[in-house]
């Protein structure tokens, strides 16, 4: 999603109109319309932290752009892992996008994650592997 796709999404999901976010944010109501039409963004990193804190999301999803992976059409996962794997997708995207971290940093990020996601696969396998002989010789 694009950050107009989400502004207006976190906008309509608190029911509230373009000028009463416009007030609250105490910028003109035009600028709202820009904003939701993707013709505008934020200029500062505090404008950012202001629409956040506004619609109570985190500063990282407004920063971050074109989401590629949803997670909300997969119908293996369930609600909470759903919401889980887009929040961390979300705040991963945004701190790599807006974030604050050097280059050596999101690379040091990014091999802790894959280390993450390997060990986790190979549990996994352990994991099926031992069903399965368990199964085999009847134990249970």
């Amino acid at each position: 999603m694009t950050f107009g796709e989400k502004f207006k999404a976190e906008r309509l999901r608190r029911r509230m109109t373009q000028q009463q976010v416009a007030d609250a944010l105490d910028i003109n109501l035009r600028m709202i319309t820009r904003y939701e039409k993707g013709e505008s963004f934020p200029r500062t990193r505090e404008s950012y932290r202001r629409i956040a804190e506004l619609f109570g999301c985190n500063i990282n999803y407004f920063l971050a752009e074109d989401d590629d992976f949803d997670v909300s059409d997969k119908g293996q996962y369930s609600e909470d892992s759903r919401r889980d794997a887009q929040q961390l997708i979300n705040s991963m995207s945004g701190l790599f996008a807006g974030g604050d971290l050097t280059e050596s940093d999101k690379d040091a990020v990014m091999q802790a994650l894959e280390k993450i996601y390997w060990d986790s696969r190979r549990r996994y396998h352990r994991m099926n592997a031992s069903d399965a002989k368990k199964s085999d010789s009847g134990q249970e």
